[in-house]
């Protein structure tokens, strides 16, 4: 039961991360909203980096971030960012549909060097570091569209730009 859980959770948040994706314009990828915010291009690049990083949690014990770059040069292309997207959620389900609720239910680590950030069982891992990261930085995107007055896809039900339809 926690497998069909994890699978469905994953492949309704991996469908509408990709929809919002599907929105990014392509001449405004340098923009940010403020001084200290990411560029569009850099925040849609995170989110493949935390794709990458779901990825990990099935395929490691454990992620030391201090091991990671911490900025990697932000994608300037829509059709690269959807390229790399798409090809991690391939990993992502061929994963997913390999795992078993034993494997789900294994400890895995989160840490900075000797600093352990979270130590928790795979699917919780994948639930909070993976899945909720994800929702948190599409949301954040999700305002940068509105700001460029891109129209906003619904993810949950209808935008304001699909009201009525």
């Amino acid at each position: 039961m926690v497998k069909q859980l994890i699978v469905g959770d994953a492949m309704h948040e991996l469908a509408t991360t990709r929809r919002i994706l599907e929105r990014l314009p392509e001449e405004h990828m340098t923009w940010k909203p403020h001084v200290k915010s990411m560029t569009l291009g850099g925040l849609a690049t995170h989110l493949i980096n935390l794709l990458n990083w779901q990825v990990a949690i099935f395929l490691y014990p454990e992620f030391d971030l201090s091991t990671v770059p911490l900025r990697r040069e932000p994608l300037e292309r829509r059709e690269d960012v959807l390229e790399e997207f798409d090809a991690n959620v391939v990993k992502l389900e061929k994963l997913l549909a390999e795992c078993n609720e034993k494997t789900l239910g294994e400890e895995w680590t989160l840490r900075n060097s000797d600093h352990i950030i979270l130590r928790q069982p795979r699917a919780i891992a994948l639930r909070t570091f993976g899945f909720s990261h994800m929702v948190h930085h599409r949301a954040q995107l999700g305002v940068y569209l509105r700001l460029l007055d891109i129209p906003v896809p619904g993810l949950y039900g209808p935008s304001a730009d699909e009201e009525g339809k």
